[in-house]
């Protein structure tokens, strides 16, 4: 098991079965300087999961944002690139940290996902981005393309964004609280979205 390659770029989750990860899958198949990758949001609401494609550039950018994460600053990961994009935000819309995954130029979904990770969890995200490049980055080609070239390389579809959201062109953002249709019972962690932090943060140690 001590040889396996690292998979797991970002992984973050909570007690109430929410939890966003950035999985690597292997090389890419069409691109030598690329990584086959994937999104993968799991909440007790909706799941889904989109293909991504990272690079040197992308890897490098990850650690800036962890850096500023470190300062106290929310960040936005792939913001402008084409593709989906992650906003880590601190402080969110339920006053407790959220990470949203956008994937607006392709099935235009976005999620938002509510969750409060442990106090070590950026000195735990720099390791496994170290593990990452250290195991992944020697194996690729054509290292020093821009950013510019890299998008034109293998660019996520569409269609390979698989959630069990209904999906209407540029509505309000989807999040994981489900719908209050007259006659259903809400989970009582929503009816309080504030309570559901103060757990969350409690199991966290914060």
């Amino acid at each position: 098991m001590g040889d396996s390659p690292p998979r797991e770029l970002l992984s973050l989750a909570d007690d109430e079965g929410n939890s966003v990860s950035v999985n690597v899958r292997g090389r890419s198949p069409s691109w030598a300087a690329g990584l086959d990758a994937e999104i993968v949001v799991k909440t007790p609401f909706v799941s889904g999961r989109i293909d991504l494609a990272l690079y040197v550039a992308r890897l490098e950018s990850w650690a800036d944002a962890l850096d500023r994460l470190d300062a106290g600053k929310d960040v936005a990961w792939m913001e402008m690139s084409r593709g989906p994009s992650i906003f880590i935000r601190l402080t969110g819309e339920r006053d407790c940290p959220e990470v949203v995954v956008e994937d607006e130029s392709g099935s235009m979904v976005t999620v938002r996902v509510p969750l409060v990770p442990p106090d070590d969890w950026i000195a735990d995200h720099r390791r496994r981005l170290r593990q990452v490049m250290d195991h992944w980055v020697p194996m690729l080609s054509g290292q020093g393309d821009t950013a510019q070239d890299a998008e034109s390389g293998a660019r996520p579809s569409a269609a390979a964004v698989r959630t069990t959201l209904t999906v209407r062109h540029r509505q309000p953002t989807a999040s994981a609280e489900p719908p209050r249709t007259p006659g259903s019972t809400v989970p009582e962690r929503y009816n309080h979205p504030e309570e559901h932090c103060a757990r969350s943060s409690k199991r966290a140690g914060t």
